[in-house]
């Protein structure tokens, strides 16, 4: 099944293919709409003229890739600290996986293993890492023993509570309507 993530056809392909800017639009997944964080990693590869490469963003100049997240259309809310935080999750696949994001799931023996490997990259609490153990499994196959409990309620089947489970415009509804109705409920219990 084909990633639709960012509602876009050219972004929501480099998706597909490349595990790197999947990863990339699960780290910008934070205080703006998700269809831009999962574009935006499109967009980066437009201002860098060629796909991402963790080596080449872990060693880059860090005011440089700064900049190129800041250039309008700005790639996040906050394009520094985000263009910091990309190379941070950069450099760890550098340094634990030889900047190779498949390494990080490619010999996990179970999905505790893969919870865990995803909450040491920089940026990925509980939540964002349980999202995307959730993610590798509902849409890209990545399903070692017990990926769906390390995931936690973001695994269960016909759920729409993250961007796991966006397949569509519907699906992505679903997920709105969802996160709305937990904000009311946090807000309510003040």
């Amino acid at each position: 099944m084909a990633l639709s993530l960012s509602l876009r056809a050219d972004a929501d392909a480099l998706l597909d293919r490349d595990p790197l800017a999947l990863l990339v639009g699960m780290v910008l997944d934070q205080q703006i709409p998700l269809e831009r964080a999962f574009s935006s990693p499109f967009e980066l590869t437009q201002r860098l003229g060629h796909d991402l490469d963790a080596r080449e963003i872990a060693e880059y100049e860090p005011e440089a890739l700064a900049e190129i997240f800041a250039k309008p259309p700005a790639l996040h809310r906050f394009p520094k600290s985000m263009a910091g935080r990309v190379q941070e999750v950069c450099r760890a696949l550098v340094d634990r996986y030889d900047g190779e994001v498949t390494a990080l799931w490619a010999d996990v023996p179970d999905g505790a293993t893969l919870l865990k490997r995803v909450k040491a990259l920089p940026g990925f609490g509980e939540q964002k890492a349980k999202i995307f153990v959730a993610l590798l499994g509902k849409q890209r196959g990545i399903t070692p023993p017990g990926w769906r409990e390390a995931a936690g309620v973001y695994g269960e089947l016909d759920s729409y509570r993250s961007v796991a489970d966006i397949v569509d415009e519907q699906s992505l509804g679903k997920v709105r309507a969802y996160k709305q109705q937990m904000k009311a409920a946090a807000k309510a219990q003040g």
